[in-house]
């Protein structure tokens, strides 16, 4: 018996370096995930290759059923998505990233202030029109994309709601989340969009919230102070096609993906790595 030639490497495909600090992580999911199985002998899927057609979903905009055949098959690689997202592992995974990077970059673990803003983006038109709303003042009909960053630009945390929804009030429930999950963060910046009911509820928190205002006497695109660097993070994240638009059915599948993207940026910092794009052959 011959044995299985391994395939040709894909430009989203984790290096060495990546996996190394990407695998514990998912290994020890599989273990615990272990415990509470049948454990009746089927299969094992390879966790890195399941991780690498996650990236290679989330860096071309392909469904998942147009997965390339030398990876494992779109069900076992959806139900892999579909698992990680469900019990914290993608957000864990991008967590532990993140307090690496910042180490490396020389600051403490956790961060002490942050950036919050939104983006509306459009739906695909499988995704349910019940999880969908209009953004009145962008004029799109689909979903809206609430991140909180710090003050690198590195991902903390990521809602995905109706774009119907209000700056306001989404502010506000990343405002608790983010008191809860990174007690040391004391200051945030937002935009014109949090008046007023995010500044009282994040001075309810601890949290210090300071809109910065565009500059009137500039017309176009400008950048601005602090909110320049979540600025820069959507552009992180629309470099991965699944993310130019809204495909998944799931809002939490929406989040987790973003989370995915910030994981490739993420490692790729931490191992000072890059991958080549459609610019560069």
């Amino acid at each position: 018996m011959t044995s299985q030639m391994p395939r040709k490497p894909y430009p989203s495909d984790l290096s060495d370096a990546r996996w190394a600090l990407i695998e514990p992580t998912l290994t020890a999911w599989r273990a615990e995930r272990q415990k509470t199985s049948l454990n009746l002998g089927g299969r094992v899927a390879d966790l890195r290759e399941v991780l690498n057609a996650i990236l290679y979903v989330n860096r071309t905009g392909i469904a998942w059923r147009y997965l390339p055949h030398d990876f494992p098959a779109h069900t076992t690689v959806f139900s892999h998505f579909s698992a990680w997202t469900a019990d914290g592992t993608v957000e864990k995974l991008g967590l532990r990233l993140h307090r690496l990077v910042r180490e490396m970059e020389g600051r403490d673990p956790e961060p002490t202030a942050c950036v919050i803003d939104s983006q509306s983006v459009k739906t695909a038109h499988t995704v349910p029109a019940s999880t969908q709303g209009i953004d009145a003042g962008k004029k799109i009909v689909g979903r809206k994309r609430s991140i909180v960053t710090d003050t690198l630009g590195l991902l903390l945390l990521v809602m995905v709601t109706a774009a119907g929804v209000s700056d306001n009030e989404a502010g506000k429930h990343l405002l608790t989340r983010t008191a809860a999950t990174h007690p040391t963060i004391t200051k945030a910046w937002v935009d014109t969009g949090y008046k007023n009911q995010a500044i009282e509820h994040g001075a309810q928190l601890g949290i210090d919230v300071d809109v910065v205002p565009r500059n009137t006497q500039v017309k176009g695109f400008s950048v601005l102070p602090r909110r320049w660097v979540v600025e820069r993070s959507f552009g992180w994240i629309m470099m991965h096609r699944r993310l130019a638009r809204d495909y998944e059915t799931k809002p939490e599948h929406s989040e987790s993906m973003i989370r995915i993207a910030a994981i490739a940026n993420l490692a790729k910092r931490a191992t000072d790595e890059t991958t080549p794009t459609w610019r560069y052959t």
